[in-house]
């Protein structure tokens, strides 16, 4: 009786189970067939099956729904499956976004680095709300507010964000300046960020320009900084647009015009609900007959492949360098009230000869810069894979090719065979930055009085850089090299910490590059293509 017993409760156990299985199968058909009874009618053209989907959520949904959470991701979502630069910018990132193109910030008017866990002044832009309280390059900045920075390997981005903020506000910073401690108060004030980098006289007739972004203020910057190299006799001019991401649209035409005759065509534009618009030269820039080389890499995109791409086309100038990052869309901006946006991809561009300037999207498409160096592109001309089923014609009759960037005709590879095991070492610990902050504090006085670059040569001569490092990087980092090992870094490690330790005079960003180019490979070759 007792084995029956439990034979039967076993059974009931097993019916009451069977039950609520099948009733939970009998709810799921239901509502199947009630979804095929009722056939709700969707339609993809008026974004019809969306709709009703938010709208079952707000009428059904289990819990309360956060309508911005949801709308937010439902947007991202949408972008997402388009091209991956139609974006959804939520309204602090939109901000960001925009002060670069802008041309200008709210802040105090400073660019500093962090070589070892505490933000050094580089440079007090001129006219700007920490010159005018006294700030100066190579003070340390130990406070922002009440918040300690120094010392706490605090997020470099945090540290501008405290010391940003709307004009008209006040902010303390309390830096660190020949062993005294100095609280600055400081009102906020409008900050210009400047498009032209640096420029200056390589030689007697050959100027350099480095341009880092197309803002608001571009064109106008650049025509007061070859203005004045004109003025010094260039003849010549090495254009660089090296890890230039572009901006502004216009200023891209503006900055062409200054090079091409008028009619010439610079760019075009194309998409399926955006008929084709073509641009040209306006045949008023100054610079028509400038010998002009372009330099560019694997970062130079957009509004940077505009120019690149109607210089070449035009055989206007020689571009040197490696293949452009192959940005060709053009995005129209949508604003929102909550101060959110999004970026919408209405067109493509199209150089002179028909080049689509967009490389094709893929599944890694944000991995393309990673896959070039995986496959030997950026080191060898031979790796760099030409579309040869997309071929165009420059103005002259010069073969040129499609397929996403725009292709230099001097290719110029990423040098890696000069880095000894010593360099490699300091690089590691930016024994180099933190040498050039070292010399800066030692000779302060002396470096701010620099504002030529024949005061700073003789700064070099009375103070040579090479024994000097050797030294710092032995006692400080624990690094060292043999006599040969050093000879054979010194070449290229020299004009490396010049250029790091001028930036610190009154010459700036000139001065970094000016003592750096000696190492620039790329200006090497192009010094030669003239």
């Amino acid at each position: 009786m007792a084995s029956e017993g439990k034979g039967s409760s076993t059974v009931r156990i097993f019916t009451v189970l069977l039950a609520f299985v099948l009733g939970a199968v009998a709810v799921m058909l239901y509502n199947k067939i009630d979804q095929s009874e009722r056939g709700i009618k969707v339609r993809y053209e008026d974004w019809a099956k969306m709709n009703i989907i938010l709208d079952e959520i707000a009428s059904k949904y289990v819990d309360t729904v956060d309508y911005a959470a949801v709308t937010d991701a439902a947007v991202t979502a949408a972008l997402s499956a388009l091209d991956p630069h139609s974006v959804y910018i939520p309204p602090v990132q939109l901000e960001a976004s925009e002060e670069d193109l802008v041309g200008n910030f709210d802040g105090i008017g400073i660019q500093f680095n962090v070589p070892n866990d505490t933000a050094i002044v580089l440079e007090v832009i001129s006219g700007g709300p920490a010159e005018k309280v006294g700030l100066q390059p190579g003070d340390r900045i130990l406070k922002v507010g009440d918040k300690t920075i120094a010392g706490l390997k605090f997020p470099q981005d945090d540290m501008v964000k405290l010391m940003k903020g709307p004009a008209g506000t006040k902010v303390r910073i309390t830096v660190s300046r020949d062993g005294e401690t100095i609280p600055f108060d400081i009102t906020r004030g409008r900050i210009p960020i400047r498009s032209v980098d640096a420029s200056f006289m390589i030689d007697s007739t050959t100027a350099y320009l480095r341009l880092t972004r197309f803002s608001r203020n571009t064109v106008s910057e650049f025509r007061k900084a070859t203005s004045s190299l004109a003025s010094a006799g260039m003849k010549r001019l090495i254009f660089d647009l090296r890890d230039n991401s572009g901006g502004y649209f216009d200023q891209a035409i503006l900055l062409s015009g200054e090079f091409l005759e008028k009619g010439a065509e610079i760019v075009y534009l194309e998409g399926l609900r955006h008929p084709r618009e073509d641009y040209k030269s306006d045949g008023k820039g100054k610079l028509k007959d400038v010998e002009l080389i372009v330099l560019i890499n694997e970062n130079s995109a957009s509004s940077s492949e505009i120019f690149a791409g109607a210089i070449q086309d035009n055989d206007r100038g020689k571009l040197v360098g490696r293949r452009s990052y192959g940005k060709g869309l053009v995005q129209e901006p949508v604003y929102f009230t909550d101060g959110s946006g999004i970026r919408l991809t209405v067109a493509r561009f199209y150089t002179p000869s028909g080049r689509c300037i967009q490389k094709p999207y893929s599944d890694d498409y944000a991995y393309d810069i990673y896959k070039r160096y995986a496959s030997g592109e950026v080191f060898s001309r031979d790796s760099l894979h030409l579309d040869t089923t997309d071929v165009h014609k420059t103005l002259l009759g010069r073969t040129v090719y499609g397929g996403g960037g725009i292709v230099p005709d001097v290719f110029v590879p990423v040098d890696t065979t000069k880095a000894t095991q010593f360099y490699i070492s300091c690089n590691k610990k930016a024994t180099q930055m933190r040498f050039a902050s070292r010399m800066f504090d030692t000779n302060r006085a002396e470096i701010l009085r620099v504002k030529d670059f024949k005061a700073m040569d003789a700064f070099f001569a009375k103070h040579p850089v090479l024994p000097a490092f050797r030294s710092f990087a032995a006692t400080t980092d624990g690094i060292t090299a043999g006599d040969e090992e050093f000879r054979e870094t010194a070449s290229y490690l020299e004009p490396q910490l010049k250029a790091l330790v001028a930036r610190y005079s009154q010459l700036g960003e000139d001065a970094f590059y000016k003592y750096y180019l000696p190492v620039d490979d790329v200006v090497e070759v192009a010094l030669k293509e003239f």
